[in-house]
C-alpha cells in the first residue's frame, strides 16, 4: 500500500486535476470530455440561407408531438416584462431552469413536507416538488402536452410554501391581507424574480384544489399529480417512521390500487392516462378517484392530524409568529431590506418584507434565528417525529 502520509496530495487527486482542462482533439481545433471520447450526432448546421431560427425549428418539431388544446410554446413567452426569445430553448423550458437554478426552489431542500427534520429517507418539499414532477409529466408526455411547462409548474408549485409545512400557513395569516395561502404566494412572491411567463404563474398559482382552475390542461394535470404523489409517499414515510402500518390501508385504497408507492403510483397515473384518452378531460375515473380520496382521507386522520404532528404545527405557529413581529419592528436586520437602505426599512412595508423573509426562511434557519433573536427555549422547538 501506497505511503501518503507525508504527501497532502494523492494519487487520486493528480489523476483528477489532469481532467481539468478536458482533451484536445487538434485535427478539430476542439476538446472533449474524456481521452477515448467517440460520442458524434453528426454534423446539424444547414445552409443559414434557407433554415429558420434553432428556437423556431424546435417549436414546429415539438408541434408535431402536441395535441389540439395542448399549450404552445411562443418565442419568448408571455412574461410581465418582455424578453428577447432564447437561441434554442422555448419559454417554457426557461421558466422550467429558472425554477430549476432559485433560490426559493433551492430552499425546499429545507423545508418540512410531513416531518420536520426529516431522517435520511424522508422527503422534504424539494423530493415531494421532483416526483410531483415525475408524475405529472408522466401523464403530460403520452397525452401530448406541454410537458416543458408541465414540468415547470410542478417544480415550482410550492415555491412560496414556509417553513413547517402548512403550519406556516396558519402562522402567517393574520399578517397577510386575505391570508397567506402557499399558491398564490409562490406565484405572486416568491418566483416574481424570475419574470416566468404567464401561463407557468398561472399553474403555480392555482394548483390546489381549493383554487379556480389552472387556465392550462398542464395546470390541471399539476393539480392532479400534486395529490397523488403526495398522498403515496407521505403515507410511505409514515409507514418507514411508524406512524401507521400497511395494514391500515384502507381497503378500497389496497383493493383498487395496492399497498406500496410503486404500484399506487403506476394505478393513479394510467388511469388518469386512460380517462383522458377517453373522455378528452382531465380527470380521473370514479373508482379510482375515490380510492384517491379514501388514501388522502386516511392519511389526514392517522398522520397529518394525529397529537404528535398537531403540537409540532402548534410550535410552528408560535415560533413563526414572533419570528415576523421581531423582523417587522427590526426591518434592517432583513438582509435584503438592509441592502435596499434605510428609506426602504422605513417605507412602512415592513410587516410585508418580514412575512417574506420568514416565509423564505428553511426550518433550520427559523429554528436558529427564533432561539438567537427571541430567547425560544429549546424544548419549545418543533423536532419532527420524536414529539
Amino acid at each position: 500500500m501506497e505511503d501518503v502520509s507525508h504527501d497532502p496530495v494523492s494519487e487520486r487527486s493528480r489523476r483528477w486535476a489532469e481532467t481539468m482542462g478536458g482533451y484536445e482533439v487538434s485535427s478539430d481545433d476542439l476538446t472533449v470530455a474524456h481521452r477515448n471520447s467517440s460520442a458524434t450526432v453528426g454534423r446539424l448546421v444547414a445552409d443559414h440561407a434557407t433554415r429558420d431560427t434553432p428556437l423556431r425549428e424546435r417549436e414546429e418539431q415539438l408541434e408535431t408531438l402536441l395535441v389540439a388544446n395542448a399549450t404552445r410554446s411562443n418565442g419568448a413567452g408571455h412574461r410581465v416584462l418582455e424578453e428577447e426569445p432564447d437561441e434554442f430553448r422555448t419559454c417554457f423550458e426557461r421558466d422550467r431552469d429558472r425554477i430549476l437554478h432559485s433560490s426559493a426552489f433551492r430552499r425546499l431542500a429545507g423545508k418540512t413536507q410531513v416531518f420536520i427534520f426529516p431522517d435520511d429517507h424522508m422527503r422534504t418539499r424539494l423530493t415531494h416538488a421532483l416526483e410531483v414532477a415525475q408524475v405529472a409529466t408522466g401523464i403530460a408526455r403520452p397525452l401530448g402536452l406541454n410537458v416543458a411547462l408541465t414540468e415547470a409548474i410542478a417544480l415550482g408549485h410550492d415555491c412560496g410554501h414556509g417553513p413547517g409545512g402548512h403550519a406556516s400557513e396558519e402562522a402567517l395569516d393574520p399578517f397577510v391581507e386575505g391570508g397567506f395561502d402557499h399558491a398564490t404566494w409562490g406565484s405572486d412572491v416568491s418566483l416574481v424574480p424570475l419574470n416566468l411567463c404567464v401561463e407557468t404563474l398561472d399553474g403555480v398559482r392555482n394548483h390546489s384544489w381549493s383554487r379556480p382552475a389552472p387556465m392550462t390542461p398542464e395546470g390541471e394535470v399539476v393539480s392532479w399529480a400534486d395529490r397523488i404523489a403526495y398522498v403515496c409517499h407521505d403515507f410511505e414515510d409514515a409507514v418507514s417512521a411508524g406512524v401507521v402500518t400497511l395494514d391500515e390501508l384502507p381497503d378500497v385504497v389496497r383493493e383498487r390500487c395496492g399497498v406500496r408507492r410503486r404500484e399506487q403510483l403506476g394505478s393513479f397515473i394510467k388511469t388518469m392516462i386512460h380517462t383522458v384518452q377517453e373522455t378528452g378531460v382531465v380527470g380521473m375515473d370514479t373508482p379510482h378517484a375515490e380510492a384517491l380520496g379514501a388514501f388522502r382521507a386516511f392519511n389526514y386522520e392517522a398522520i397529518y392530524l394525529r397529537d404528535a404532528s398537531r403540537h409540532q404545527a402548534s410550535a410552528v405557529v408560535g415560533m413563526l409568529r414572533g419570528l415576523v413581529e421581531f423582523y417587522s419592528a427590526h426591518p434592517w436586520l432583513i438582509p435584503d431590506v438592509a441592502a435596499r437602505g434605510s428609506d426602504v426599512a422605513n417605507s412602512g412595508s415592513s410587516l410585508h418584507d418580514a412575512v417574506e423573509y420568514v416565509a423564505g426562511m428553511t426550518d433550520r434557519f427559523a429554528c436558529r434565528s427564533a432561539v438567537a433573536l427571541l430567547d425560544w427555549p429549546i424544548d419549545r422547538l418543533p423536532n419532527g417525529i420524536d414529539r
